[in-house]
C-alpha cells in the first residue's frame, strides 16, 4: 500500500484469539483522500462475526503523520466499536516504507 499513487482504505477482522478472520478493503480514493463510511465497516464486521478490527490506509504522500481527517474518523469509528461491543485495536497509515501507528503513539 505505501506505494501506490491513490489512498486506500483496509481492514483487518479479527476473531476472539486476535487472529485475521479476512482483510477486506473498504475503498480507494484519490490522491489526497478517500471515503470511509463506518456503517459500511462495522456491517461487514458484523456479517464476518468479528469481535475487533484494525483500520488501515495508506497516504500517498508518504507522510505518515495523521491529519484532521485521520483523527476525526478514527474517534468516530472506535466510538462506533464501543456501541457494538467490537474494539478498534489500532489504526496504522503506511506511506513508503514507514508507518504511523494510532496505539503505539497512545492517540487511540
Amino acid at each position: 500500500m505505501g506505494d501506490l499513487p491513490y489512498e486506500e482504505f483496509w481492514l483487518l477482522l479479527l476473531n476472539r484469539a486476535n487472529r485475521v478472520i479476512k482483510k477486506v478493503k473498504i475503498s480507494e480514493g484519490g490522491i489526497s483522500g478517500t471515503v470511509v463510511d463506518p456503517k459500511k465497516i462495522f456491517q461487514i464486521c458484523l456479517e464476518q462475526h468479528a469481535t475487533s478490527v484494525i483500520l488501515g490506509h495508506n497516504h500517498p504522500s508518504s507522510t505518515i503523520t495523521p491529519n484532521e481527517a485521520d483523527n476525526k474518523i478514527t474517534k468516530k469509528i472506535k466510538d462506533c466499536g464501543l456501541l457494538l461491543d467490537m474494539a478498534v485495536l489500532d489504526h496504522i497509515i503506511v506511506g513508503d516504507d514507514r508507518f504511523y501507528s494510532f496505539a503505539d503513539e497512545g492517540a487511540l
